[in-house]
């Protein structure tokens, strides 16, 4: 059982009931939270619409977009169904629009969801898009949970459910730094995505008194990764550093974990610590990562939800669509139990947080969020948890 703000709910599946009882605060003084704003509208909806409560929230996902996002606002829009069905005395009812994978279409697409009277708006997926739509809720006074994985878009009440990279670097340098490893080299790909990781490891090793000894940041292409794997390769040969970071994701890390063996860094002479991104075939299945850690969600609550998911619509779900499953969730569940106060910024922002699919999170009065991560460890062609994922939150944010 877990225990939470003094609420109790079983296991770390999300129902209704876990969410609402983990939302419940301290203290009484919801009454202080942010009011409602006037009515937007009421025109007849247009579009599809799942569920049939009171509380309607907004769902905006590049349903039209080709290739890969098309395809994931599809398994999007599908878990937040399977949330609905899964309870089905939730009030709420989901406005589901396509946002074209645009900012434009972004823009349109929340201001019809605000006009038929979305209170809530989840989505949409990619950054720019996000900024689109907080110009919209804002003026409306609408809050947004959006799925973005670039923590530059969060703000007051534009609220990121997506796995962050502050988050992973946070997880893994910590735990690194309690194995004794505070002198860390990253290779980072030289992407907005690498510089973001940057920021959150010279931050996170600072806070855990190591030291960031160098950065070497590739281009995309194997030379200029093997040329910046050869320099910090020589970096650890001259024995100033005892950890690597190198996050990125699917052929990268294998190919710079076989340069830095070619040129006799391994992980009996270093550890080895990658992101979320590793949680990849690939990643396991390359020896000479053997003994690496990185940080994922425990594994048990997408495995149900994967089963679910096949069940109803005939085929496995991306991995990312436990985010919209678990934001329409949490809807349903804020709804059920706060009244008028339901999606104000003092309920969205518990610091006790909720529990979803992929284990506890929160969100911060910045917008962005924490979760609960476990330290997994390569060998043998899997991947084994050796720390679990931390079921609450025993800090209060920036603790």
């Amino acid at each position: 059982m877990l225990r939470v703000g003094g609420m109790r709910a079983a296991g770390v599946a999300l129902s209704l009931s876990a969410l609402a009882a983990l939302a419940a605060c301290s203290g009484s003084g919801l009454g202080l939270g942010r009011g409602r704003g006037p009515e937007i509208g009421s025109a007849p909806v247009t579009g599809e619409v799942l569920g049939t409560g009171a509380v309607k929230v907004g769902l905006l996902l590049p349903l039209s977009a080709t290739g890969n996002a098309g395809q994931l606002a599809l398994n999007m829009r599908n878990a937040a169904d399977l949330a609905i069905r899964d309870f089905q005395t939730a009030n709420i009812q989901i406005l589901v629009k396509d946002d074209r994978g645009t900012p434009e279409g972004a823009r349109a697409a929340a201001s019809q969801a605000i006009s038929e009277g979305a209170e809530l708006i989840l989505g949409p997926l990619f950054a720019r898009s996000v900024t689109a739509v907080a110009t919209v809720a804002k003026a409306a006074n609408v809050p947004v949970v959006a799925f973005s994985t670039d923590s530059t878009v969060a703000s007051r009440d534009v609220y990121l459910l997506s796995f962050l990279p502050h988050g992973d670097v946070d997880r893994i340098v910590g735990f690194a730094a309690a194995k004794g490893k505070r002198s860390i080299a990253a290779l980072l790909p030289n992407t907005a995505e690498g510089t973001l990781y940057e920021a959150a490891l010279q931050r996170a090793v600072a806070n855990a008194a190591g030291r960031v000894m160098t950065v070497a940041k590739y281009d995309l292409d194997k030379v200029s990764m093997q040329s910046q794997a050869t320099a910090v390769a020589s970096l650890v040969n001259a024995g100033t550093v005892d950890a690597i970071f190198m996050p990125d994701a699917g052929d990268a890390a294998p190919f710079l974990a076989q340069v830095l063996a070619a040129n006799g860094i391994t992980s009996s002479k270093i550890a080895f610590l990658g992101s979320g991104q590793w949680d990849d075939a690939r990643i396991a299945a390359e020896s000479n990562l053997n003994g690496a850690w990185y940080p994922a969600p425990d594994a048990g609550g997408f495995s149900g939800f994967a089963q679910r998911y096949q069940a109803a619509f005939g085929a496995p779900p991306f991995r990312a669509a436990t985010l919209a499953y678990d934001a329409a969730s949490l809807a349903a569940g804020l709804s059920a139990r706060f009244g008028a106060e339901r999606f104000s910024a003092q309920v969205m922002t518990n610091p006790s947080g909720f529990i979803g699919i992929d284990g506890a999170f929160r969100f911060l009065a910045n917008g962005t969020s924490q979760r609960g991560l476990a330290i997994f460890q390569i060998g043998a062609g899997k991947a084994s948890v050796i720390d679990p994922a931390p079921k609450t939150f025993s800090k209060a944010p920036g603790a």
